[in-house]
């Protein structure tokens, strides 16, 4: 084995283009980092293979033409960024360049974007590195521009152009490639420079310009002699209006349309692998690939990354569509009919590299070849058509190319994960059969696979020691396991094989201010994706995704032999404890040697607080490279055998820690990690686990507690223990997939280290430190609070000498209900009382005492919003100076609750009260009865459209003030609605155009949303519909949704929602009900941020919703950037609601949330 690298040495940042990037640093809640963007792609291709300047001029009108799909800021003439790839114009540069140049092939050109200031010190400066890697520069020539088009944003940041030629007197084409591809890495990061390429075989113009003005900019590009046979185009809408000019497509070889979920996770991923990248390609030194380290530039765009990984893969030996293929994979994993060599190739590139997933078109171009492909989803839009003189154009949509039909001889759309490929050397189209039949030919994938990977199922089964369940309650109370979840997380999981459903909001302290110890858990938060990309629909596009991994060493990725696919294939991301004693003993008879695995104990002396924690994580660190050193390739980090000295360190602490240490030290890809936890009991743990590097994870005593329970017969009978185990373990694994498609995500290998949660209410240097690349907006408790909440827990399961046991085994838990002795709730019996009480009696004093006591709990440290204090030094005004209260009303909504979901009586309620006020009532996602259309007394003001489109007609459009889209929804972000069949009763399917007792879904996703240019489309066919309406987007709190709200106000959106997690539902899974979505002051104050730095707050109206109970609390949403309140959970509660959370199941006590007579 050779010896891990020591960490890069070179600038953090990896590049140094701040001079043309006016994108602002991180503050208050925004950051850069959350920006997105979404486009229109093109190319134009010429069988023939001969370069012409029309070619290059069709090429520009379907830029042209994709002009809607891109977008600008608050100047018309500042666009997001337009660019176009051609082949080099050979002829061209001969002519213009004033220097002599070598044979075509055998010169790299590219133009650099350059500072104003320093010119000349920077081209001192490339010109050095240049003779250091062995090129010339043979010139240097003034790039025309007309900097006279752009607005004073594109303006204020453009660099000078100027086109550096180099060659090495010998290399050409790749070869030649290989050599500028060090040179560009190495300036970029030593120099104040950024190459858009250089290459011997493309060239990119591009930058912060709209479709229309790419071509009068750069006037080479209208110039007869500038000639291709390849140009692929792309037009770029932004969720900002930050001018970057890096940040325009297309990029080195590739133009991209979608967005990588899981490019966190990928770029992690790539620094581990540095270590093992060597290629004689580059060198004959076996640190010859230093040089253009970090292969992923920090802090770049996901496509700006995928490209640079592309780069390397091709420029290593590969293909560009076999580097494509291995970077997007077709959903072989479930494709039984799949070709067997096909399925081999993937599998086997499945043990190199995980997937970049999410949903794409990607163009791509090596200046012979050009080609795209969909994700496995087919996500993205794609279209071609073939013309009989041999050309051939391709676009996002149909419409970007004038072309006569009769000429047409072939066109189609692109097909998920299906490759279409030009191939300009060859003069034909290559189908997607032929591509993959040879690239699986091109090794004995199928041979490497049945000697080098092993499926667990095949270990031999291995003895391990059973333990008694004696110790199961005193360990329950170490990992402060509650009845409540017994009852409602462990059991019903363990009967049904599912994961729980809840209903209603969550409406108690989030882990920062709650005064009960808790897990580390419960201070992340899932994200989930919305409008820039869709969540996917687990149910209908089960067959494209995949909980199947691999346990292993990764070796070096341009290096693929036999010994690459030495791995354990894991089908379950959940395994129980025989599975982990095979795995653990692996290597028991000595003749798996590559697979030795090391067992870490991850317990510390609680006694010493957060210092002996900090201090034992540390050695733990230690102990991995030592285990690695001595030829482990599997880790085990376990929290067992506890005792009275010794406490489990938090498994998601402890898996993170040495996860990002191991990336650090450039060894993560040599092991494979497993959890063996003790605190892990739901859905959102293993989910976290996984996120942050584990491969499995060993539920050890989530499965003991399940034994236990069937033995003693509670909360479980007629059921076996081992078959009550195994419906945990596909209950925990079914959820985690419902949680990674909730991000888009379709395959588990991707989602393994992505990284796609928010914390809340953590110490920004302890997330720095073992959870690194992870949000984490307001700060908060640091390793000192988790260790006392480890001791706390700890406590109760070894109690002081002398001090009595709790009266109770285990805590009662009161996370999902209110119990007397439980976690606190906003809504509890005292609350719900004198809010009935004084509305039905118009008693404002009796209300005011609900209103002290909400605003006393809120302030006792149950809400974010709690911790703010008025300011009492102002003088106060008069009341006949401040806006009446009849005015007020008029900014205030009740929820989208749907009918179905609530009864009629109780849905006719909410709409009659608001238009009585004056304020506005909405349908819900469920339609609207047409006899209310036309009344004034009970029609809903706001008319909801979400993605099934129940009850959603012409005339119920027409007869909107409001039109809210709904994007996601605050108690189960990422997930559609579901309204269970027995509530559809006839009336409830008139109004929704169903089938009566046939339930009700709502995709997660919308159909025809799968980017924001597609919602830009709804809001612009919504508003031809009625053009009187405001239209309405409905988000959900998440860090980032700042940014999606400025994109949403580019859309021309009217009213932008931020909902908080907390909002109500009819029904959603509990792991969702908790764990997605965060507090809507956090995404509000992110949007009023994020909106007036962009220079778009003037654009839009702000509404906020979420556990809104009191005038402090639209008080203070108002201050944090709101003019609309929404009210659903306390309206419903006045109507009679007691909080019961039944409404899922058809038995609500008080009619509210039932149709049943």
């Amino acid at each position: 084995m050779r010896t891990p690298r020591q960490p890069s040495q070179h600038s953090a940042n990896g590049q140094n283009w701040s001079f043309m990037d006016a994108r602002p640093a991180a503050q208050g809640m925004y950051d850069p980092r959350n920006e997105k963007d979404a486009c229109g792609v093109g190319f134009v291709a010429t069988l023939t293979g001969e370069a012409s300047h029309a070619l290059v001029e069709q090429a520009l009108t379907v830029l042209r033409n994709l002009e809607h799909r891109g977008a600008t800021g608050s100047e018309p003439d500042s666009g997001d960024g337009a660019g176009i790839l051609t082949q080099v114009p050979d002829a061209f540069f001969r002519e213009v360049a004033g220097f002599e140049l070598p044979e075509a092939g055998g010169y790299a050109v590219g133009i650099a974007f350059l500072p104003e200031d320093g010119t000349a010190d920077a081209v001192s400066k490339i010109e050095t590195i240049a003779g250091e890697e062995g090129l010339t520069v043979l010139g240097w020539r003034e790039v025309p521009v007309a900097p006279e088009l752009l607005g004073a944003t594109a303006r204020s940041t453009m660099p000078v152009f100027r086109e550096i030629f180099v060659a090495d007197g010998a290399s050409t084409g790749i070869d030649l490639d290989r050599k500028a591809f060090v040179l560009r890495k190495r300036a970029e990061r030593e120099v104040d420079v950024y190459f858009p390429s250089l290459s011997a075989r493309t060239i990119v113009h591009k930058g912060m310009l709209t479709t229309g003005q790419l071509e009068p900019f750069f006037p080479d590009l209208s110039d007869r002699r500038f000639g291709s046979a390849i140009a692929l185009v792309h037009s770029r809408f932004s969720t900002n209006t930050f001018p970057s000019w890096p940040l325009a497509h297309p990029y080195r070889f590739v133009a991209h349309n979608g967005e990588i979920n899981t490019v966190k996770g990928n770029r992690n991923w790539m620094v581990a692998r540095e270590s093992q990248l060597v290629s004689d390609l580059f060198g004959n030194d076996e640190k010859a690939l230093d040089r253009v380290f970090p292969v992923c530039t920090p802090d770049a765009s996901d496509s700006a990354s995928f490209d640079e990984v592309l780069e390397l893969l091709h420029l290593g030996g590969r293909s560009l569509p076999h580097s494509v293929l291995m970077m997007i994979p077709e959903a072989w994993e479930n494709h039984d009919s799949m070709d067997p060599a096909r399925r081999a190739f993937y599998q086997f590139h499945s043990t190199m590299m995980e997937p970049w997933d999410g949903p794409a078109c990607v163009t791509f171009t090596d200046g012979t070849q050009v080609g795209a492909v969909l994700d496995r989803n087919g996500l993205r839009p794609g279209r071609y058509w073939v013309t009989d003189e041999g050309l051939v154009v391709l676009g996002s949509e149909v419409g970007v190319l004038d072309i006569d039909p009769a000429k047409v001889v072939r066109k189609g759309r692109l097909q998920p994960g299906k490759m279409f490929l030009v191939d300009t050397a060859e003069h034909r189209i290559i189908e997607d059969d032929e591509i993959k039949a040879a690239l699986a030919a091109e090794q004995p994938y199928a041979e490497w696979l049945e000697a080098g990977e092993i499926e667990l199922s095949d270990l031999p089964e291995r003895e391990h020691i059973v333990h008694t369940h004696a110790s199961v309650t005193r360990r329950q109370q170490t990992f402060g396991y509650t009845e409540e979840e017994l009852r409602v997380l462990l059991a019903p999981m363990a009967k049904a094989g599912a994961e729980p459903i809840g209903s209603m909001g969550t409406d108690s302290p989030i882990a920062a201010l709650s005064e009960r110890p808790r897990l580390l858990f419960d201070y992340f938060t899932q994200l989930f994706a919305q409008v820039t990309n869709p969540p996917l629909d687990a149910i209908r596009e089960e067959l494209v995704t995949s909980l199947r991994s691999s346990l292993g060493p990764q070796g070096n990725l341009l290096d693929p032999t036999a010994a690459s696919c030495r791995t354990v294939t894991l089908p379950f991301p959940v395994i129980d404890n025989d599975e982990l004693a095979k795995l653990i003993h692996i290597n028991a008879d000595g003749d798996m040697p590559g697979f030795k695995a090391a067992t870490l104990s991850g317990l510390y002396r609680v006694s010493g607080g957060g210092d002996s924690l900090a201090a034992r994580i540390e050695e733990i660190c230690a102990e991995a490279d030592a285990a690695i050193e001595n030829g482990a390739r599997l880790i085990v980090l376990s929290d067992r055998h506890s005792d009275a000295e010794h406490a489990p360190i938090p498994s998601l602490l402890l898996t993170a820690a040495v996860h990002h240490h191991l990336i650090r030290t450039k060894q993560r890809t040599e092991v494979g990690l497993l959890v063996e936890a003790g605190d892990v009991r739901e859905v959102h743990h293993v989910a976290l686990l996984i996120g942050f590097g584990a491969a499995a994870v060993n539920p050890y005593l989530a499965m003991e507690s399940v034994e236990d329970l069937v033995r003693a017969g509670t909360f479980l009978s007629d059921i076996e223990a081992e078959q009550a185990i195994r419906n945990l373990i596909y209950a925990l694994g079914k959820g985690v997939l419902k949680v990674m498609s909730k991000m888009g995500i379709s395959t588990v290998a991707s989602y393994r280290g992505a990284q796609v949660f928010e914390a809340v209410g953590l110490e920004e240097s302890f997330v720095a430190k073992y959870f690194n690349g992870t949000a984490s907006k307001i700060g908060g408790v640091g390793i000192d609070v988790i260790a006392k909440e480890v001791a706390a827990r700890h406590a109760k399961a070894y109690p002081a000498s002398g001090i009595a046991p709790a009266h109770r085994a285990l805590e009662i838990g009161g996370e999902y209900q209110w119990r007397r002795e439980g976690e606190p709730h906003l809504f509890d019996p005292e609350t719900v009382f004198r809010l009935q009480h004084s509305t039905r009696a118009n008693r404002y004093d009796i209300f005011k005492k609900y209103t002290d006591r909400v605003n006393e709990q809120s302030e006792r440290l149950m809400t974010l919003r709690g911790l703010f204090g008025f300011k009492s030094d102002r003088p106060s005004i008069s009341i006949d100076e401040v806006e009446p209260v009849s005015e007020i009303v008029k900014r205030f909504s009740t929820g989208a609750m749907s009918y179905g979901s609530i009864s009629r009586e109780a849905h006719e309620t909410l709409a009659i009260a608001m238009n009585q006020l004056g304020g506005k009532s909405n349908t819900g996602e469920g339609g609207e009865d047409p006899d209310r259309l036309y009344d004034p007394a009970r029609r809903s003001a706001i008319k909801q459209v979400a993605s099934g489109r129940f009850g959603v007609t012409s005339e119920y459009l027409v007869n909107a003030d409001d039109i809210q889209i709904k994007m996601a929804q605050g108690a189960k972000p990422g997930e559609g609605g579901q309204l269970p069949g027995h509530k559809v009763y006839p009336w409830v399917a008139k109004t929704r155009h169903s089938t009566p007792g046939v339930g009700l879904i709502s995709p997660p996703p919308h159909h025809d949303i799968y980017s924001i240019e597609d919602l830009a489309q709804l809001i612009h066919d919504l508003k031809n519909a009625n053009p009187q309406a405001r239209i309405h987007v409905k988000l959900v709190s998440e860090v980032g949704v700042g940014t999606v709200a400025a994109g949403v106000s580019k859309a021309h959106a009217d009213v932008v929602l931020i909902s908080g997690h907390d909002g109500g539902t009819g029904a959603s899974p509990l792991t969702s009900l908790k764990h997605a979505g965060g507090p809507w002051e956090l995404g509000l104050a992110e949007t009023q941020q994020t909106l007036l730095l962009n220079g778009l707050r003037d654009r839009i109206v702000v509404q906020t919703d979420g556990q809104l109970k009191t005038g402090r609390d639209v008080v203070i949403a108002a201050l944090l950037g709101a003019e609309e309140f929404g009210f659903a959970t306390a309206p419903l509660v006045v109507s009679g609601c007691v909080m019961m959370r039944v409404c899922h199941l058809d038995t609500c006590p008080v009619g509210i949330a039932t149709q049943n007579p």
